[in-house]
């Protein structure tokens, strides 16, 4: 598979190429569910005189273009992921925190039927379903079993 061209994917967005946002594209395409700190420090690999304002503006710039996902389940800091418009899910593991992509609970984006007795929804047009699934993963389960 051809590596992303992240200049042609942020004209298509219609943002400007600069390198702080190429960078932070390859760092959040090479490491799903980085939270901002791993994503300066991934960045600062190429370009050490970034600021982290501008890596927090860029990922707030690339976010509102969908050319990123930002999650934040409870209890965590900001993610940033790569894998964007099929609403997939995530799992946690509530001992060290990995976060994995779970492809969506039933059906076709939102993923989801809400019940909606009272009607509140009317009007709504859903596009997207937030789950997020918690327990541990295979290695603190096992560590726990021990």
């Amino acid at each position: 598979m051809p590596a992303p061209d992240y200049p042609d994917r942020l004209r298509a967005a219609d943002l400007r190429v600069t390198r702080p946002r190429v960078a932070v594209l390859e760092a959040v395409h090479a490491h799903p569910h980085a939270d901002t700190e791993s994503i300066l420090a991934i960045v600062r690999t190429n370009l050490p005189d970034v600021s982290r304002q501008a890596v927090y503006d860029v990922l707030q710039a690339l976010t509102n273009a969908r050319l990123i996902r930002r999650i934040q389940p409870s209890g965590s800091v900001a993610r940033y992921e790569s894998r964007v418009g099929d609403n997939h899910h995530h799992v946690v593991c509530r001992s060290c925190r990995v976060i994995t992509d779970i492809d969506c609970a039933r059906g076709e984006a939102p993923c989801l039927d809400p019940s909606d007795p009272d009607g509140a929804l009317d009007g709504y047009v859903l596009d997207e379903a937030e789950v997020i699934y918690w327990g541990l993963c295979p290695t603190c389960s096992a560590v726990s079993s021990s």
